[in-house]
């Protein structure tokens, strides 16, 4: 299965509490932290939500 490599960009500081719920759901919590998602549909929703702050690549 196909799989991302999600990096945080930008900082969680003054975001909405849902968007740093996001980045934490995704195991992102410091900038320039990176983890490595399967590639689906609730991953891909995620990363639509909070697309401003991270910045993904096929791993």
């Amino acid at each position: 299965m196909a799989e991302l490599k999600i990096k945080l960009a930008k900082s969680l500081n003054g975001r909405k509490k849902n968007h740093i719920a996001t980045a934490y759901s995704l195991g992102l919590r410091k900038i320039g932290q990176s983890t490595v998602q399967p590639d689906n549909a609730a991953t891909r929703g995620k990363i639509a939500t909070i697309s401003h702050l991270v910045e993904v690549e096929n791993a």
